[in-house]
Parts: C-alpha cells; structure tokens; sequence
C-alpha cells in the first residue's frame, strides 16, 4: 500500500489543502507513489494532523468489509472533508466521504445487508505509525527486565503466531506511550525463544560436566549455535553502525537484557532505560522496522530527530530506508538535517498564508543542499539573529570604507579588520 494523494477540504484547522505523493511528469518513476516523504512546518500547521489522518484513513480501510462486488459496509464514515488516493498492488483506491473507486469502479456504502461478508483488502494494508511519545515506562520495564524474568511471567508459546511476516499481509500498528505490551512481546518473540533455548542448553552442559573442560564446552556451544543462531546479529549489523557514533554497539554475548546496550567507553552494559531520549527513540523505532515485514507498507514517523545530535540527523533517514527498502517513509519534521536527505519534490512545505490559513508548497533546496541554505529556501526562516545581522551590516560598512580609503595605512587597517571580521562569522 503507497500512499497517491490527499486532498484535505476541512479537518481541524486545515482547509481545502491538496497533497499530490506522485512523482512528477520528468521523474523516471512518473505517476508513481513517492518512495518517502517529508512534511516540514512551522509549530501549529498540522504536521502532526496529516500523519494522524493518514494514519485514521488505514483504520477507516481496516474496518471496511464488502457485502458483494458493488457494496460495502463499514462502522464509520471518513473522519474529514475530502478524499485520499492509495495504490494496492497495481490498483487505485479512492476513497470519498460517500464512496469507494476501487480500481476505477464504484462502490456504494450501505448500513446493513444480506450475505456474505469478506474483509475489503486481502493483502496489502500494511501501516506503521511511530508517535513522538513511542518511549513509555512500560515498554522501558519490558527492554530492562532480564529475559528470564519475562519469560517466567508469560507463557512464550502464546506469541509465537504474534508475526507480521510474508503469510500475514494485513497490519496496522501504532507505537506510542500507549501501546499494547502484546505487541512489544510479540516483536520480542525470537530473541525471548533464543535466550529460553539458551538457558536450557547451558543448564545441559553444566548438568553433563562440560562446564569443567572448556574446549568440550566451546565445541558443544559451537554446534549449538549452528542450529540456533543468535537472532540480534542482523539487527546489529544493521544498527550498531548507528550506535557507533553514539559509542554504544549491541552486546552479543551478555544475555541481561533482550537487547543489552555496550558503552565502548566504560566497557559495561546500560539498561535501555538508561540510555539517552535519543537513543531510546532509536531503538524502538527501528527494532520493530526490523522485525516487521514492511514490504509495500507505509511507515509514519512523527519528529524522527528528536533528542538526536545533527551528526545522527543528517544520515537517519538512510538507515530508515536500509530497514524497510520496500516501504513508504513518511516523516514529519522541523530538522533541516532531515529534511536534506529528501528530493525537493519530496518535501511538503506547509507554512501560513497571507490570509493566516495554512497552505502548502512543494521544497525547491536539492538534495544534500547546505543545512542552512535548506532552512532559508524551504523553512523560509532567517538563521540570523540580531547579533550575526548586526556583524553582517559591520561587514559591509567596512567594505565599503575600504573601498572608498585612500589612504595607505588607514586602507589596511580596514581591509584587515575587515578580513577578521568575516573569517569569524564565514561571510
């Protein structure tokens, strides 16, 4: 499922706004869905709204069931004025406030009816949505407990059907400080059967005596591990490259913790709820993005830079797409670090008119543009505050005295006055 467009004629505060998600006429890909994008807006233009409307509009599909070809039943009607496009498969889906065009028919909505009821999409309705309040104490106190004392409180067999993989095709999913734990286990499910089968194998050999003779031990261990791989080594291949900026990387030998956090400076262990907002962030954002099937599905992230240093910003969204190369990323930010890895036709600008209503435009900086040559074409904001305005306008009271000496002595004195001057500020 990819999202096409939306049109927004009333919801909340956002009036008669048109979001075209194609690629445009000279793009190789034209007409198609774009693989990621990116909403940027000052405070209060509802960046968040649209990603929770998005997210709304995959609820409001969810509950939709067919009665035949023609019909269809649902429990509520579209939760604003207007209509949103997406793509199933190779087939166009427009939904209305009064009716459904699948695939270029019609469909009409009716409130009860005879005969057989079947779900409205088979396959293909896959959405993730990552609130900024995805860090909880309650999912903190899951990744802090030792995988052994979870396992004492839940039975493990109950989520092993808990799989988002190729064989479940329908999902929506929404990680916020109110989550279902269900789901955190479920996610868990492989790392929790890994260490259960761990801690049973360890048990066997300590029972049988290999405990006393180490290369008997690393032999058994080793063939063990053959059948039983450890399931966070491809998560960390993936993750600990990030991590590494942060001087932290996924220990895989302790088994503390599902997912047990190294300090490469202080060569222990942190518990996640020991990490910072940032990297907390990360790692429960990105570890469901792992675990998850993600083909054709889109994935909303609200302020993915949130708490993060602009070093881990300005690469985040590489590292998203390396984690769902076949989903479609939308993300809502204020980060010019963020937005600089998007294509301009990727980037929504949603900013107040004349008029005080909220409008959107689409970016014009290129890709990889200068931070702040990103914050003055499309964040339309002036990174100068009144101190660098006010060296600015000495910079260029001096060049121009420079200019008009003409008098040795006082001339180079101004020019290396003036020189200081603009190698302190860059200008």
């Amino acid at each position: 499922m990819k999202l096409k467009s939306l049109h927004i004629g009333s919801y909340r505060h956002l009036q008669n706004i048109n979001f075209d998600f194609t690629c445009p006429k000279r793009h190789p890909k034209s007409g198609q869905p774009l693989e990621k994008i990116c909403i940027i807006g000052q405070s209060a233009t509802g960046k968040t709204s649209v990603l929770e409307l998005i997210k709304e509009c995959g609820h409001k599909l969810d509950s939709a069931r067919l009665l035949d070809e023609n019909n269809y039943l649902d429990s509520y009607h579209l939760i604003f004025k207007g209509h949103i496009e997406f793509l199933i498969g190779n087939k166009s889906l427009l939904i209305k406030e009064d009716k459904i065009i699948n695939d270029g028919r019609e469909l009409h909505h009716i409130t009860n009816g005879g005969g057989a009821v079947t779900e409205f999409i088979e396959k293909g309705l896959r959405l993730l949505y990552f609130s900024t309040d995805v860090i909880s104490k309650e999912v903190l106190n899951i990744f802090s407990q030792n995988p052994i004392n979870i396992l004492n409180e839940i039975s493990i067999e109950k989520f092993s059907r808990f799989e988002y993989g190729p064989d479940n095709f329908n999902y929506i999913l929404e990680f916020s400080e109110n989550v279902n734990k269900v789901i955190w286990f479920g996610l868990l499910y492989k790392i929790l059967d890994y260490r259960k089968k761990f801690t049973q194998m360890a048990s066997e050999l300590i029972n049988k005596g290999a405990i006393g003779d180490i290369n008997k031990l690393n032999k058994q261990y080793s063939n063990w591990s053959e059948t039983n791989p450890n399931p966070l080594i491809p998560f960390a291949e993936i993750f600990n490259p990030l991590l590494n900026k942060l001087n932290l990387e996924i220990d895989l030998v302790n088994t503390e913790f599902t997912i047990p956090i190294n300090s490469k400076i202080k060569k222990e262990v942190i518990p996640v709820s020991g990490l910072s907002t940032g990297t907390k962030g990360l790692l429960l954002s990105m570890f469901p993005l792992y675990e998850l099937d993600t083909k054709e599905a889109i994935v909303l992230i609200d302020e993915p830079e949130r708490s993060l240093f602009p070093d881990i910003q300005i690469d985040l969204m590489q590292h998203y797409q390396n984690l769902a190369p076949e989903a479609q990323i939308v993300v809502a930010t204020h980060s010019p670090f963020i937005a600089v890895s998007f294509d301009p036709e990727e980037r929504f600008i949603l900013y107040f008119d004349n008029k005080g209503e909220v409008a959107v435009r689409r970016g014009e900086s290129p890709k990889g543009d200068d931070p702040n040559d990103m914050l003055r074409n499309d964040f339309n904001v002036d990174y100068y505050n009144e101190f660098g305005k006010q060296a600015y306008q000495k910079y260029l009271s001096l060049k121009m005295k420079a200019k008009q000496e003409t008098e040795p002595t006082k001339k180079k004195e101004l020019i290396i006055e003036l020189a200081a001057l603009g190698d302190k500020y860059n200008f």
